[in-house]
């Protein structure tokens, strides 16, 4: 870290913040309760932020366009430095990171679309292929809300 001072081209207000990066006030005071970016106060306690915080807050709305939650956004910046701008290889160890969880979640949106043709709701057409049958409340047990089977029931 350097012993520089930064300068006050350096450093932003939160409304300059906000109108950089399209996001509301009130969610860059949540971001920072949050622990995704962090101001200094003025002695007049104004929030005060270093410029590369700019780019944590876009990294947070790519994260939140791709459905990536919070939590997952807050892992992936403790290992960035809090002191620069993350750069090209941090975006690429973040983006590989995210990319295999998006591939899982387009697999699953696959399959569930694929079960959504098989299903017209209950009312089932045919027993035999029903992924959700629960014959003799096998699954009671596990809860209310419906199960799917590991297998279907032979009939």
């Amino acid at each position: 870290m350097s012993d520089k001072k930064p300068s006050p081209t350096d450093i932003l207000s939160v409304g300059d913040v906000a109108a950089r990066t399209g996001v509301a006030v009130s969610a860059l005071h949540f971001y920072e309760r949050q622990g995704l970016i962090a101001s200094v106060r003025t002695a007049g306690g104004q929030r005060r932020y270093a410029r590369h915080v700019l780019r944590r807050v876009s990294v947070i709305q790519v994260a939140k366009r791709m459905g990536i939650p919070l939590a997952e956004v807050a892992e992936v910046f403790e290992d960035l430095p809090a002191d620069r701008m993350p750069g090209k290889t941090d975006w690429r160890r973040i983006s590989e990171r995210w990319r295999g969880k998006l591939e899982a979640r387009r697999k699953e949106i696959e399959r569930m679309e694929s079960e959504l043709v098989e299903c017209i709701g209950c009312g089932c057409v045919s027993l035999r292929s029903c992924r959700v049958l629960n014959p003799d409340d096998a699954l009671g047990s596990s809860g209310s809300g419906p199960r799917l089977l590991p297998e279907f029931p032979s009939e």
